[in-house]
């Protein structure tokens, strides 16, 4: 039986649990409440990954970049351009959701509610810093997770050779925390099922509603983002028309939205960029796995944003000036540490919601849909690394624009 289970596609479990949480929602009634638990049990394991995912997440992408010493200016000018438009993403993704009309189909009552007194700008700033790493990491303050696990990726990188050993550990550590994360992914359809049947059962189907909506937000978002920011980009500083860059990169966007997977991606996207949008293989070879790792704009940037506001509204809590800055702000940074494989962007949504202190039980509703989001999520941080490729690799001459193979030369240079 768990064979057959486990043989069927992720995306039509969770989409199968949906329907049967519909299904018995409507059937059982506000009996159905008795099955909430089923959701609290996927939302714990959740909570459970996002301290140490985003500490080693954070410092393996860090530590990545000193494999090469002489490519710092070209990781730099890469870096860059990647916050550059995760940063945009968000601003994008807070425009749209702020834009939209959620409707009061669904109004929930948050388990925990924080207290919405705005401290001081002061205090915000200088509370980024932990006096104490170990009470950081224990109470789960995420902005000073962030801030401490990047000067530890920083160290470990001019340490060097000394640090050798803790980077292995940390990448380990990393590689641990993707397969655990992959292994609560499996809990998806027993949370989507548990919470559906509870809301469906204590609103009705006006539950669904907001769902279309949220989807719909997310999709018109990325589109803006791909035709405005990458062709715009591509358009300025691409040295190629606009239309024949995305009719280039057309396979790999098909792949990343049928497959929901940057890293699967990467075979096809790799033979785009080098032999369409004639990138040199060296710079393709590092701009592309890195991209599958940090340059999140779909899932780091535009998500988390759209998702924090729709989740606000469902439960009535209103947002203030502040928290759209620490949205726009968390999910550019929380993109670093968004792995390239599905069902992160879902544990990663639990940092940008954690430092605006929205409940995280509306993570489950999100979900129940995650698999249909990912898949347009997953299209635009491929075409954003394929961007991204062509237009540093241009600004470095690592681009065959004349017929001469670019080589591995030029990114040593």
């Amino acid at each position: 039986m768990f064979t057959y289970w486990f043989a069927i596609p992720f995306w039509q479990r969770v989409l199968g649990a949906l329907v049967l949480g519909v299904v018995t929602g409507l059937v059982l009634g506000e009996t159905a409440t008795a099955l909430k638990p089923l959701g609290t049990l996927f939302i714990n394991a959740i909570r459970m990954l996002v301290v140490p995912l985003v500490l080693f997440a954070l410092i393996t992408s860090i530590t990545s970049l000193a494999d090469n010493q002489k490519m710092g200016r070209l990781a730099a000018k890469t870096v860059g351009l990647f916050l550059f438009t995760a940063f945009i993403a968000s601003l994008i993704g807070l425009t749209i959701g702020s834009l939209m009309n959620w409707g009061d189909a669904l109004q929930l009552t948050a388990s925990e509610v924080r207290d919405r007194t705005i401290p001081p700008v002061a205090d915000v700033i200088t509370g980024l810093i932990p006096t104490n790493p170990v009470a950081a990491l224990v109470n789960g303050n995420v902005l000073q997770i962030i801030v401490f696990a990047s000067l530890v990726g920083i160290a470990i990188n001019v340490v060097g050779e000394k640090a050798e050993p803790m980077k292995k550990v940390v990448h380990a550590g990393a590689e641990i925390m993707y397969q655990i994360t992959r292994m609560v992914m499996q809990l998806t359809p027993l949370g989507v099922f548990g919470l559906m049947a509870w809301a469906v059962g204590s609103f009705g189907l006006a539950t669904l509603l907001p769902l279309a909506k949220f989807i719909g937000a997310i999709y018109l978002s990325c589109l803006i983002h791909i035709v405005l920011v990458y062709g715009g980009l591509v358009k300025l500083f691409g040295g190629i028309g606009v239309r024949a860059f995305f009719k280039a990169v057309l396979p790999a966007q098909l792949v990343a939205y049928s497959s929901a997977s940057s890293y699967g991606t990467l075979p096809v996207s790799y033979k785009v960029v080098t032999e369409d949008l004639k990138v040199s293989k060296s710079y393709t070879s590092f701009v592309l796995p890195l991209g599958a790792t940090i340059n999140m704009d779909g899932c780091g940037g535009i998500f988390p944003a759209i998702a924090a506001i729709f989740i606000a509204h469902i439960y009535g809590i209103p947002l203030d000036a502040l928290d759209y800055v620490l949205i726009a702000g968390t999910a550019t940074l929380a993109s670093l540490g968004t792995a390239g494989v599905p069902g992160t962007a879902m544990v990663m949504l639990t940092v940008t919601l954690s430092v605006v202190g929205l409940p995280l039980e509306g993570i489950a509703f999100i979900a129940a849909v995650d698999r249909i989001i990912d898949m347009m999520r997953t299209a635009t941080n491929v075409t954003g690394d394929t961007m991204v490729a062509l237009v540093v690799g241009r600004s470095e001459g690592l681009v065959n624009e004349e017929g001469v193979p670019a080589t591995a030369a030029a990114v040593n240079s």
